[in-house]
């Protein structure tokens, strides 16, 4: 029997523990140290939560101690990893205030990522175990189940009314409507002057952008903020541009690979990510890495890359177990396939923006078409639709695709990510067959238009 010890027990730790004992029973004896107080938080449901647009936050578990243990684990809550000793094979935790070590067959490295504090003056932060406990009061991460709680309750303080949140990636542009929803005047800041950059080329992020100043959220882009300042509290934000008058600052600008507790013996990614081949093994044999915390396999890419998604942390734990228990399994890759809704705004999109591909030197077009969902003459639940559709001007090869609507149209994006996987060209897109039926689409839908009108 092996002993293998899983560090982190969130997405990518709890699907990696799940399978190992749900397939290979009692074939291995599973140790989980996680330095948190629960596990599974569904932190894309935290703006949900603050927003009140769902009852609480009891939805957004789907798994707990009790149950891992209930299948066979031996689980320390509240245990951060202190040293690994890669010859010895050992794990020091801190389990109850006490050194605990523990030996290991094969080690699984689940341990996530840690919200990045840009050099902001009077934004200081006393970094603790797990906590980032702010300077000034209001100031605050949103990232863990602890973090939402405590911003929800301070909310509660009637002197809280405006709200500034930094970062408008998804976390960012999702809190913005959550504060807005909640009452508080928002104004949203980034350095970069659009939102969701990197998700989306220029057109549909300024289409989510007018989205956001139509519903009140006040939009700083282009800004980059130089301090927070306060008598104690947060009372002001100030950008190299404009000060804004605020009683909460949210610091949402990105997170960076959970690793530096490793040492310096694994390899690593450009970002400080755990470098792993396709088992999700890292350059140490039986150590593995999974999760925000380690690389993936980027299909349009062709190359490692590093793209933090939850569903990327479940199929990379599900790998891990399978290789860690003596089953050789290689991932087959991924799209980076993501979306978002705001205000009823829908957003989503797999691979390459045509300004990612064309910056990571791809001879690269888009393709775009907006059209009904429906023929004309269906007058009941037809709606506008925009599609663009990247690829590679010599090989043909999709590369990526983004699509915007009010309706949900989010399961037309699966295709593209099969699509990117498989290496299909633009032109056999143009003659997939897709049926039409006047209740679901045109029979010139928008995805063979879109196709049909490459170059």
């Amino acid at each position: 029997m092996s002993k293998i010890v899983v560090v982190g027990a969130n997405h990518a730790g709890t699907a990696c523990i799940k399978t190992m004992l749900t397939n290979y029973g009692n074939a291995n004896e599973i140790v989980v140290f996680d330095q948190n107080s629960n596990i599974s938080f569904l932190g894309c449901g935290m703006a949900l939560w603050i927003g009140e647009q769902i009852a609480g936050s009891e939805g957004l578990f789907y798994s707990n101690k009790e149950e891992l243990e209930s299948l066979g684990a031996t689980v320390y809550m509240e245990s951060p990893v202190q040293h690994i000793d890669y010859d010895a094979k050992t794990v020091t935790a801190l389990v109850n205030g006490q050194e605990h070590v523990e030996s290991f067959d094969k080690l699984i490295f689940a341990t996530g990522s840690q919200p990045i504090l840009p050099p902001i003056k009077g934004a200081e932060i006393k970094e603790g175990s797990l906590e980032f406990e702010a300077t000034l009061e209001n100031l605050q991460f949103v990232k863990l189940y602890q973090n939402s709680a405590d911003v929800i309750e301070r909310l509660k303080n009637k002197d809280i009314n405006r709200v500034a949140v930094v970062g408008a990636g998804y976390i960012g542009v999702e809190l913005a409507e959550a504060f807005q929803r909640k009452g508080k005047e928002v104004v949203l800041i980034d350095v970069v002057d659009t939102c969701l950059a990197g998700y989306y080329d220029r057109d549909l992020s300024d289409l989510m952008a007018k989205n956001l100043e139509d519903n009140g959220i006040q939009l700083a882009f282009g800004e980059t903020v130089k301090e927070v300042a306060g008598d104690g509290k947060v009372e002001k934000i100030i950008t190299d541009k404009n000060e804004y008058d605020v009683d909460m600052v949210i610091l949402a600008v990105g997170f960076r690979p959970n690793t530096a507790f490793a040492g310096e013996q694994i390899e690593r990614f450009r970002n400080g990510a755990f470098l792993v081949n396709k088992q999700q093994e890292t350059s140490i044999p039986g150590v593995y890495a999974i999760g925000d915390c380690a690389t993936i396999y980027d299909n349009a890419l062709k190359d490692t890359n590093y793209i933090a998604l939850a569903s990327n942390a479940v199929r990379t734990g599900i790998v891990a177990a399978h290789n860690a228990c003596g089953t050789e399994l290689e991932g087959i890759g991924v799209q980076g396939s993501n979306g978002i809704s705001i205000y009823g705004l829908n957003l989503v999109s797999t691979g390459l923006t045509l300004e990612k591909a064309t910056r990571l030197g791809f001879n690269a077009a888009v393709t775009e078409y907006t059209d009904n969902q429906k023929p004309e003459f269906m007058e009941h639940g037809n709606f506008p639709v925009t599609i663009k559709i990247v690829y590679d001007k010599d090989s043909r090869r999709i590369l990526g695709a983004q699509m915007a609507a009010r309706e949900d149209i989010s399961m037309g994006i699966h295709m593209f990510s099969l699509a990117i996987q498989e290496g299909v060209t633009i032109e056999k897109l143009a003659l997939t067959d897709i049926f039409f039926l006047p209740h679901f689409n045109k029979p010139y839908n928008y995805i063979t238009m879109a196709a049909l009108s490459a170059e």
